[in-house]
């Protein structure tokens, strides 16, 4: 019989239904809550991409760290079975230390590939976003509820014997926190996916950080521009959040690719509806599904089962799009220079645009921008 025994956190008034914190109030497979960060240099010298996923119903506990460089990707990945102790938030190498809750984070890893030490630390209040639902045909497939945030970093990163300071005044930090139910492998193919095709898929998420102000963007569209997902709001200190219309976004795309150089993402101010213009400057990219697990990944997916103490090190070559040709069906994140009435700020531009998108003008997966 397995244990059933009560958990530490069973102690604390937290409960949500009338279970064990030990369990989710779901019996779905695919039950997650996990995080994600940026670590982004101003002058898009460096990314570095960090985050935790638990897996209660998988009993997994997974982690990954990549960081780009020039055109090469270091990639740190741990997987373990899930224990009891859900505030430990480490595995393998790779650790997350809530040091003040929505306040003030640690950021570790002690790998001797790549490892780092990071304060993170609250610029603005965390905001929700809209609550994410998806279905396929009948079957609801994704439901997440999410709080993003903006803040300070300070620490170090060292990697092939070099060591990078972090400073606050320098680089940007944003991260992302989200649970409920979201794909994981073995989910592909059946009815559903053979009657419920997926013809297109249009994807912006954008958290922006300015001097006094917090941006969040996000906008998912189906092929034939159908708005799922849509959002933009502002954040001050002191103020309420400002929400700015119906973000509208021009891209400007490498040619031959969907990959975004440029943008103009353009809002409204409610005051006085006077339009407002986020201007979009890409500095450097790292696609999710080399190194950091996202699918389409073919070497390592969020929630597999790897057996007990699982650690993987690996250095990709990004100089060569060819030698990674799934990494263009799935989302990358843009670390980006921001513009919005006469301010500059630093975020991330996360972007994916797969098969036809009649408001872009692709007319199927192999379309791309002339």
């Amino acid at each position: 019989m397995p244990d059933d025994r009560p958990v530490a956190l069973d102690e604390y008034p937290v409960h949500q239904v009338p279970l064990s914190m030990r369990h989710v109030a779901t019996g779905d497979r695919n039950a997650y809550d996990r995080c994600i960060f940026h670590v982004l240099d101003h002058q898009g010298g460096a990314l570095l991409i960090l985050g935790l996923g638990v897996y209660p119903n998988l009993g997994v506990i997974d982690a990954y760290a990549t960081l780009r460089l020039g055109d090469r990707l270091h990639a740190v990945r741990a997987s373990d079975a899930l224990g009891d102790d859900r505030m430990n938030l480490a595995v393998g190498p790779l650790r997350i230390t809530v040091e003040e809750p929505l306040r003030r984070l640690r950021l570790q890893s002690d790998d001797d590939c790549l490892s780092y030490d990071i304060t993170w630390t609250a610029g603005f209040p965390a905001l929700w976003e809209p609550h994410h639902i998806q279905r396929r045909g009948g079957r609801l497939t994704l439901e997440g509820r999410r709080f993003v945030q903006a803040g300070g970093v300070q620490g170090v990163i060292r990697v092939d014997g070099e060591e990078i300071r972090v400073s606050a005044g320098e680089w940007t930090g944003t991260r992302d926190r989200s649970w409920g139910v979201r794909p994981t492998p073995g989910e592909e193919g059946g009815r559903l996916a053979e009657e419920n095709p997926t013809e297109g898929f249009h994807w912006i998420w954008c958290p922006v950080r300015f001097d006094d102000r917090f941006l969040m963007v996000v906008v998912q569209e189906d092929a034939d521009g159908h708005r799922s997902l849509n959002d933009a709001t502002l954040v001050r200190e002191g103020h309420r959040d400002l929400q700015l219309g119906w973000p509208q976004a021009d891209i400007t795309y490498r040619s031959g690719t969907r990959e975004p150089t440029s943008a103009v993402v353009h809002l409204t101010d409610p005051v006085d509806r006077k339009p407002l213009e986020l201007g979009v400057q890409v500095l450097t990219s790292s696609p999710l599904a080399v190194g950091a697990g996202y699918p389409p990944a073919d070497d390592w997916q969020h929630g597999t089962w790897r057996g007990r103490d699982w650690t993987d090190r690996r250095v990709y070559d990004l100089a060569e799009p060819a030698a990674h040709p799934l990494a263009a069906y799935g989302v990358v994140d843009h670390a980006a220079r921001f513009t919005l009435d006469g301010q500059v700020g630093h975020g991330i531009f996360e972007h994916g645009s797969f098969g036809r998108h009649d408001p872009s003008g692709f007319t199927g997966f192999d379309s791309v921008a002339p």
